[in-house]
């Protein structure tokens, strides 16, 4: 099992690597989802990310987005796989789990350090729930 902490880590480059891990075989575990980083313009962000949740209407026009922190990086997992209803893209995506924080089962284990240097424009993952 990999286990891989978030912190500073940009979503877009965690994702695809946690995907490739992933179809290879592996358990994967993605601590502090909280902590992980959007870059970009933060209103930006921001903007878009309500637009897409405020989609949900009566009709049911579009998906429903969560606002908790370890679903919003799942989903972004979930896009760089394989169809994630059936077949091996199911299979694989029962493998990735994530967390808030880090588990007490995850404390004294080695983990990857994804995170690098911040940028200037970026928003992390718990900025945008609000």
């Amino acid at each position: 099992m990999k286990i891989i902490d978030g912190k500073n880590a940009i979503l877009g480059r965690l994702a695809s690597f946690v995907a490739k891990e992933a179809l290879k075989g592996e358990e994967i575990a993605v601590l502090n989802c909280e902590q992980i980083v959007i870059t970009g313009n933060k209103k930006n962000i921001q903007k878009e990310f309500q637009e897409s949740r405020g989609r949900v209407g009566s009709g049911q026009q579009g998906p429903k987005i969560s606002k908790s922190n370890e679903k919003i990086v799942k989903r972004t997992i979930r896009g760089m796989l394989p169809n994630h209803r059936k077949g091996r893209g199911k299979i694989v995506f029962s493998r990735i789990k994530c967390y808030v924080g880090i588990p007490k089962k995850f404390e004294d284990k080695k983990k990857i350090v994804a995170g690098k240097e911040k940028t200037n424009k970026f928003i992390r993952v718990k900025e945008i729930k609000k």
